[in-house]
């Protein structure tokens, strides 16, 4: 321990790489930008070697600065994560966390019981949006958004299986031909989730259905919604296999066998924070992440399936 940097210097180090100079990090740490770049200086003479280029404007750092940054940072990190889980966050605003309706419903609120249990200290505001750019006056600290997991944002991780699998009412007979018995069922009518019209499309058309096999039937805004219609057995969905796992799992709904609708399209986790995500952040993303992998590997779908390609023209 006694070759350990103070931590003093390895905040300032951190502060200042992440901000981009050392005023930056004195006015967040409460220093001088003076008693920054000494304690930096100060770090380097320890360690032996550079850590910053000094620039005319600024600074950057060297090639061994940027190789020791993520050590530094997951310490910190993972110094914070086992404060606020072991000993809770006395005081400090509660982690927001903002997700669609329907995975809010059908994937957080079963599971959000078993994180508060894990880490009490952790306070939660779970903000519902339908579209991700709809933001809440306050700062999103985890953002779960559904699209194709390209966002201008380095910290994404994927949550879910992309996919969409069909979904029939409760008791549907499927027979030795899954696919004419879900046609059959289209045809009276489909549940529309807006904004996937076009997979029911892509899944006619790799089907060699004609155009008009698709009932209009009725159009929801959600998935949550669109599966209660199913189970009230108002036609046939299209959508995302993890949203369907509890109502598979209640026999409210039945899976058709054998079939789904390959495409880019899953719900993602982002760390949006323009300053650094907070380590509590990272301990839910982790957390979700392990939780969600875990439900994967019992999938809903009973056994080969039949997969149907979606191109990312959708």
């Amino acid at each position: 321990m006694r070759h350990l940097p103070p931590p003093a210097w390895l905040r300032s180090f951190e502060a200042a790489a992440r901000l981009g100079g050392f005023t930056a990090a004195a006015e967040e740490l409460g220093l001088t930008p003076a008693a920054v770049s000494q304690q930096i200086r100060s770090l380097e003479a320890r360690l032996g070697y550079p850590l910053f280029r000094r620039l005319p404007r600024g600074v950057a750092l060297t090639e061994l600065g940027q190789s020791y940054l993520p050590a530094v940072r997951r310490a910190f990190d993972d110094l914070a994560s086992a404060t606020a889980g072991l000993f809770g966050v006395a005081q400090g605003r509660p982690l927001v966390v903002r997700a669609p309706p329907s995975f809010a419903v059908l994937c957080l609120a079963p599971r959000l019981a078993r994180f508060r249990a894990a880490h009490p200290g952790v306070a939660i505001r779970l903000c519902s949006s339908t579209w991700a750019d709809t933001a809440p006056e306050e700062q999103v600290d985890v953002d779960i958004r559904y699209g194709d997991g390209r966002w201008p944002i380095e910290e994404v991780r994927r949550l879910t299986e992309p996919g969409s699998i069909p979904v029939c009412p409760p008791g549907t007979a499927f027979g030795a031909d899954p696919a004419a018995a879900l046609r059959r069922l289209v045809e009276r009518g489909a549940v529309h989730i807006i904004g996937c019209d076009s997979f029911w499309d892509a899944f006619a058309r790799a089907q060699g259905w004609p155009e008009d096999s698709i009932g209009r039937g009725v159009s929801v805004d959600s998935s949550h919604a669109a599966l209660e219609m199913v189970a009230a057995g108002m036609g046939v969905a299209l959508l995302a296999r993890d949203l369907a796992r509890p109502f598979v799992a209640a026999g409210r709904v039945a899976v058709a066998p054998g079939l789904r609708l390959d495409h880019d399209q899953a719900h993602y986790v982002l760390l949006p924070a323009a300053a650094g995500p907070r380590p509590e952040a990272r301990l839910f993303r982790d957390w979700l992440v392990a939780e969600l992998s875990a439900a994967s590997e019992a999938d809903v779908e009973p056994g080969p399936h039949r997969a149907v390609h979606l191109g990312r023209d959708l």
